[in-house]
Formats: C-alpha cells, sequence, structure tokens
C-alpha cells in the first residue's frame, strides 16, 4: 500500500527559509462525520499535519497559509529575533505533537489579528484532536473559542467564508451551543437555519440542524 504521508518543501513566510513538511494524500478512506463536521478516516487523521512549523524561525501557520507573509509578519519577526528554536515536527506526529502546532498555529494567528473565521478554524481542529485523545475538558474549552471566534465572523466577515455558506456557519455556531451546554442559545441558532427559506437549498445543513435541533429539545427537557 502507498504510504498516506509523504514529504514537500514549503518556503516560511515570516524568514522565507525552506522547510521540510510532512503532508497527507488526498485520497482517504472516510468512517464517519460527527456534527461539528469531525471527520474520522480509517487510515490517517489528516488534521494532524494541517499545520506547518518552521524549524528556523518558529514560525507556525495552517499549511494552506504558511507561505503567505502575514500582515503583522514585523511584530512576529520581533518576537521570535530573540528566541532560541529547536523544533522539527516533520514526519510522523504523535497526537500530543498535533496539539502543540495547533497552539503554536493559534498563538502566531492571534498575534496576526487572523480573520475570526481562520482563528476558529484552528480551535475547532484542536478541539477535534483532543476528542480523538477523550480529553474532554481540554475539547469544551477549544469548542468554546471557536464558538467565539464564528460569532465574531458574522460581524466582521462578508459571507461566505471559505467553503462554509452562512446558513452553515449559523448551523456550526448552533451546534457548537449544544455540545457546550448553551441550549437555550441553541435553539435560537437552530431554529433560524430551519426556518429560513433558503435552507431547502442546502438539504443536508438543514437536515443536520433540523436533528440537532431535535437533540437540544430533548437536552433542555432532560434538564427540567
Amino acid at each position: 500500500m502507498v504510504d498516506v504521508l509523504y514529504n514537500a518543501s514549503k518556503k516560511c513566510g515570516v524568514c522565507e527559509g525552506k522547510v521540510a513538511v510532512t503532508k497527507v494524500r488526498s485520497r482517504l478512506s472516510m468512517l464517519k462525520q460527527d456534527s461539528d463536521f469531525c471527520t474520522y478516516y480509517k487510515e490517517v487523521n489528516p488534521n494532524y499535519y494541517g499545520i506547518f512549523v518552521c524549524p528556523h524561525c518558529g514560525y507556525a501557520a495552517q499549511d494552506i497559509y504558511f507561505e503567505e507573509t502575514p500582515i503583522a509578519v514585523p511584530v512576529i519577526q520581533k518576537f521570535l529575533e530573540s528566541r532560541k528554536v529547536n523544533v522539527d515536527f516533520s514526519g510522523k506526529r504523535t497526537l500530543e505533537q498535533a496539539i502543540a502546532t495547533y497552539k503554536l498555529a493559534i498563538f502566531f494567528g492571534e498575534m496576526a489579528s487572523m480573520l475570526p473565521s481562520r482563528l476558529g478554524g484552528l480551535y475547532l481542529k484542536l478541539a477535534w484532536i483532543y476528542r480523538e485523545g477523550e480529553r474532554r475538558e481540554e475539547e469544551m474549552q477549544a469548542l468554546e473559542h471557536a464558538l467565539q471566534c464564528y460569532e465574531q465572523s458574522f460581524l466582521k466577515e462578508k459571507m461566505p467564508i471559505g467553503n462554509m455558506s452562512e446558513l452553515t456557519v449559523e448551523y456550526l455556531c448552533g451546534e457548537l451551543l449544544r455540545r457546550t451546554g448553551k441550549i437555550d442559545e441553541a435553539l435560537t441558532y437552530l431554529g433560524k437555519v430551519v426556518a429560513n427559506p433558503n435552507a431547502k437549498n442546502e438539504k443536508r445543513i438543514y437536515e443536520m440542524a433540523r436533528e440537532a435541533w431535535h437533540s437540544a429539545r430533548e437536552e433542555l427537557k432532560e434538564q427540567a
């Protein structure tokens, strides 16, 4: 069987050094998907390799943005210039290494005032990795941060964001509220999706929102 991991060379967006990175081949066998889009694969968890880290300067970013020069590059360079760097995240990663890379990417993302939706995506994937490691408390904290970021994206960004429509972001906020125990607020978000006349144009999201809304209603009854 062909190894799903392979090596590539990228240029760091901060120091412009050449970086050896490990990537995942796109053809993976999906096993299932959670209601917040956390996807499980047979071969490997691709989220483990979603962050590239520069061994020269220490900068970390999501793979698709790693070679971009951040707007706040002078701030990042000033922070890094007096620090010794001794990191190498190439090759096969453990769960702990994957967590460390996301924490680094979030740190630099916050330093660079990254778009809320991008930051939310980092927190959401970090939560999924915590879920795999059965670290529920840390998963809930990461989901809370993801929720805050996505709610901010409604105020600061034009929809759609990335590959998510406005309805998808609205559904995701409702589902994250439900997962973090804020049932009343979750019902408000999910109810808006279900009642939206355009929702049936996005059948999968509509059905997921309906299912989540019913689950939230049941959870509310149990709390009474």
